[in-house]
């Protein structure tokens, strides 16, 4: 008699909702039901996120927008769930009500690119294709090792095309009356940080 191996079922892994309702120090991002890692953020990394959130802000609060940083839970499609580094709503469109989980799409979302090749990846290629189908109508990038920032605009045919890059000066970003974004005032926020001599001892 020949004995045959039956695989177990597979587990359908974790819902939205149940991504969504995990504690805080449970971090990561749901891809395909499955809790991933998320990149550990450098300080630079968080200087350029800082300053982004205090820019877009000033301009969205007094004309009724939003802005949101990486704690903001997306539900960009079933079985994936996003955090991205900022998220903004904007004005005179529709705002997320106060839940552990959004299913309503920002206006623009902005990644800050990490040096790792992996997550560079996955910000340029999974999540631009998430965030089109998802119809977040500006999805930006910043790299900060090239010190450069792209804009991409949902087209009619639901994908991304590039509206802008800029590496300094102001730029205007498509679509938003008089948000000005000034790349200079970034680098320069970002100069001031020390120098990195490398990890110091505990």
């Amino acid at each position: 008699m020949v004995a045959l191996m039956v695989e177990p079922p597979r587990s359908p892994g974790m819902s939205l909702r149940e991504w969504a309702d995990l504690p805080e120090d449970d971090e990561g991002e749901l891809v395909d039901g499955q809790l991933v890692e998320e990149e550990v953020p450098e300080v630079t990394h968080e200087a350029i996120v800082s300053w982004l959130i205090g820019a877009l802000r000033a301009w969205a609060i007094g004309r009724g927008g939003f802005v949101f940083g990486s704690e903001l839970k997306l539900g960009v499609r079933p079985g994936r769930g996003r955090k991205p580094d900022v998220s903004v709503y904007l004005p005179g469109g529709q705002v997320p009500r106060g839940r552990s989980l959004v299913r309503v799409p920002p206006g623009l979302i902005i990644e800050v690119l990490s040096p790792s090749a992996r997550d560079a990846r996955r910000d340029r290629i999974e999540k631009a294709d998430e965030y089109a189908a998802f119809g977040v109508r500006l999805y930006g990038l910043i790299d900060p090792a090239a010190r450069t920032l792209e804009l991409f605009e949902l087209g009619a045919d639901g994908r991304y095309v590039r509206a802008l890059g800029a590496a300094d000066g102001t730029v205007d970003v498509p679509g938003c009356a008089e948000l000005r974004l000034d790349l200079d005032a970034l680098w320069a926020e970002v100069d001031r940080l020390p120098p990195d001599d490398g990890d110091e001892e505990l």
